[in-house]
């Protein structure tokens, strides 16, 4: 016995051809109602960037939400990528003070004091690169490219063990690119979609390490609702941030006051 479907003409049909189209509309909620919850799942040992030039554009609230995780469950062995150490007492200096980290790849320390002693007693592994090197391993992060040539630290120490290749008569490094389980990073103002504006000097590495990590998490001076960015002005589009929080208070602390000698 054959089994088949009847032949029927598109006249005799009564019913609309088997085509549909369903729309189905996702809305994801990225909004955090605390820096706290945003970093409850970041586990031991996770590798994490952090924004920030000195202590400027610096994730402050989602900083001491480490802190505050590391009294709680005991948060700690975190292998960390930023420029700089922020200062004792401030900054990243508090993660350091708490004893949260176990590694740190940057290009400037020299804030630091507590560093510079962990580091003698062994107490700490550090990775020094040069500024334009850290930003463009962070960038290729980002923009999936996992390594690159530089003429910067050829002939060095820098240069050891690494491959060296000439290019127009000039030695150049290959260097890799550095990726991330978590990025911190802050902006001035973000919408509900993780769309970032950045303001001034605040901006530094904030962009491309926000690309660069598999789960980035930002804090803004100002969350708004989506459509009240101005397109044009936004740096970071919402596809690379997958939580976003309004941070609850800003320091902005200036790293080295000067002033000009009385007279």
């Amino acid at each position: 016995m054959r089994v088949g479907y009847p032949t029927v003409s598109l006249a005799q049909r009564r019913y609309p051809p088997l085509f549909c189209c369903v729309i189905l509309e996702i809305r994801l909620n990225k909004v955090f109602p605390s820096a706290a919850a945003a970093v409850a799942d970041i586990p031991s040992g996770a590798t994490l960037m952090l924004g920030g030039f000195g202590l400027c554009g610096i994730p402050e609230n989602l900083i001491h939400a480490l802190v505050e995780e590391n009294a709680a469950r005991g948060l700690n062995g975190l292998h960390t990528i930023s420029n700089n150490m922020g200062v004792d007492g401030s900054g990243m200096g508090l993660m350091l003070e708490a004893g949260m980290i176990a590694s740190h790849t940057g290009s400037y320390v020299g804030e630091n004091k507590l560093l510079e002693d962990k580091v003698i007693k062994g107490q700490l592994d550090l990775r020094l690169i040069p500024q334009g090197t850290l930003a463009e391993r962070i960038r290729a992060g980002g923009a999936g490219i996992p390594a690159f040539f530089t003429p910067t630290g050829a002939g060095t120490l820098i240069a050891e063990g690494k491959e060296t290749r000439t290019f127009d008569g000039r030695p150049y490094l290959l260097e890799s690119w550095l990726r991330a389980d978590f990025a911190l990073v802050k902006a001035w103002k973000g919408d509900r979609a993780g769309n970032l504006i950045y303001r001034k000097t605040a901006r530094n590495f904030n962009p491309m390490m926000a690309a660069a990590a598999r789960i980035t998490i930002a804090e803004v001076e100002e969350l708004v609702e989506v459509g009240q960015l101005d397109p044009d002005a936004v740096v970071t589009p919402g596809v690379y941030v997958q939580r976003i929080l309004e941070g609850e208070r800003y320091e902005k602390r200036i790293e080295r006051r000067t002033v000009r000698t009385a007279t």
